[in-house]
């Protein structure tokens, strides 16, 4: 089976159990001790962001984002990303990453982060971050943490702890919510007009 035979689709719900077991056979019950797993338990991962390869009606892999924040900058971070054994080194796992990629660029996305191999993920435009930049909820090799700047210095705005972006807003002081709140009132006032 070729690339061109793979049918590529934004996520749907119904996806769901299929991802599941994709993941599990992937990464084994080890993920849920993973830095990127930990950040992900904070909130849901961005659906219309996220997509699966499919060969007919199965799901044979998958690639989320997920919203985070880390100082006062935003981005999405990537993963996780995993194809079914059968299916794997015939280009789905990249051609994913791309669709992802792509999908954060029209999105208005700064940055995609991700903890992963740098010789994959290196020719898909994604570099290691400056060391000690951004600390992960659990140890990381920081040679696997990398970034994919999609918007000119912005991964310059991201510092400190990566967090899910729910749980930085949730932090965040109560003064700075009720400015952001402010902020939306008129563009909610005019959208009702």
């Amino acid at each position: 089976m070729s690339l061109n035979e793979i049918a590529f689709r934004p996520e749907d719900p119904a996806h769901d159990p299929a991802i599941e077991i994709i993941n599990e056979e992937a990464f084994g019950p080890g993920r849920f001790a993973r830095a990127a797993y930990r950040i992900r338990e904070g909130g849901p991962h961005e659906r219309a962001l996220s997509f699966v390869a499919l060969d007919g009606a199965a799901v044979i892999g998958s690639v989320r984002l997920t919203r985070v924040a880390a100082g006062g900058g935003r981005a999405l971070l990537l993963g996780p990303l995993a194809v079914r054994p059968a299916y794997k080194n015939r280009g789905i796992g990249k051609k994913l990453v791309a669709i992802a990629v792509e999908a954060a660029r029209r999105a208005g996305a700064g940055v995609v982060l991700l903890v992963g191999d740098a010789p994959y993920y290196g020719p898909l435009g994604f570099r290691q971050v400056p060391p000690g930049r951004l600390a992960m909820p659990r140890p990381v090799d920081p040679d696997r943490l990398l970034a994919a700047e999609l918007r000119a210095g912005a991964l310059a705005a991201l510092s400190g702890a990566v967090m899910h972006a729910d749980l930085a807003a949730a932090a965040a002081p109560a003064s700075a919510r009720e400015g952001e709140a402010e902020a939306a009132e008129p563009r909610v006032a005019a959208a009702r007009r």
